[in-house]
């Protein structure tokens, strides 16, 4: 963000008041990177507005500031409609110029239909009431605008074939799930592929990954489990995990392959066959 400019959205305000707290406090960006123990461009990333901390990140830069626990406090409240472990993810995927995603059981968030993202919620908190669910559902959905954009993300989405059988919301839902996911990959929206069953075991079976690149800084990898996540800044666990990704991708179907494979799982569901 220009200096001169007045912040406008959440995240220049929050750069903003960092610039100013750490000029306060007579340190320069490369001062205060190694308090935090992070890199000056990502600093400078923070103080532009480009770029969110994570919490922890957040916490040092309010020890290294004597800020009590301001920064912490705000990026909690500036995010609060996310998971906390997923508050930095949900920023950096606006800022990706390229997502390369891979699902283990459950079709990935950005590609969900509002009927599969309810089944999904439900499964896991059975005692929400409608409108809990309607509130997670819109926030889901709010999420996938990104891709309203024809070019930017690019996204790549590998699949394991769990994802196609698995019967989420029952089979109509599937079915409406399926053919989205087709019909976005024909329209050029996403890559698709495929890692069948028959291939046995593949480089990512332990976990789901996301890899983003971004156009002013370097690239992220990000692991999911059960009410936890991990955002990989670190060149070499990041460069592991592209590794990974690329190895799983070389035993996976073609994109032709995939998208016949994907069709004819959504027919399978709609009949009642699966």
């Amino acid at each position: 963000m220009d200096e001169g400019r007045e912040p406008r959205t959440a995240r220049e305000k929050f750069g903003a008041e960092l610039r100013l707290r750490r000029k306060a406090a007579g340190l320069t960006q490369a001062e205060l990177s190694h308090r935090v123990m992070c890199s000056p461009t990502l600093i400078s990333h923070y103080e532009a507005g480009r770029r969110l901390p994570t919490y922890d990140d957040a916490q040092r830069i309010d020890h290294a500031l004597e800020t009590g626990e301001f920064f912490a406090r705000w990026l909690k409240e500036l995010k609060s409609k996310w998971a906390a472990y997923f508050a930095v993810m949900a920023d950096l995927e606006w800022q990706a110029t390229l997502i390369q995603q891979f699902a283990l059981t459950l079709v990935p968030g950005l590609l969900q239909t509002p009927a599969y993202a309810r089944a999904v919620f439900h499964a896991y908190r059975p005692n929400c009431t409608a409108e809990e669910l309607d509130r997670e559902v819109a926030i889901r959905m709010g999420r996938a605008q990104l891709l309203d954009g024809p070019l930017k993300p690019v996204l790549w989405t590998l699949l394991d074939e769990c994802v196609l059988r698995r019967r989420v919301g029952g089979p109509q839902v599937m079915a409406e799930q399926l053919r989205k996911i087709a019909y976005m990959a024909e329209s050029g929206r996403l890559r698709l592929h495929v890692l069948p069953y028959g291939v046995g075991a593949h480089a990512l079976q332990q976990s789901l990954l996301t890899l983003m690149n971004f156009e002013d800084s370097a690239p992220v990898a990000y692991v999911e489990g059960f009410l936890t996540g991990n955002l990989m800044t670190d060149a070499a666990l990041v460069a592991e995990s592209q590794s990974a990704y690329s190895l799983a991708l070389s035993d996976a179907l073609s994109q032709r392959e995939s998208l016949a494979l994907v069709k004819s799982a959504a027919e399978e569901h709609a009949h009642g066959k699966q």
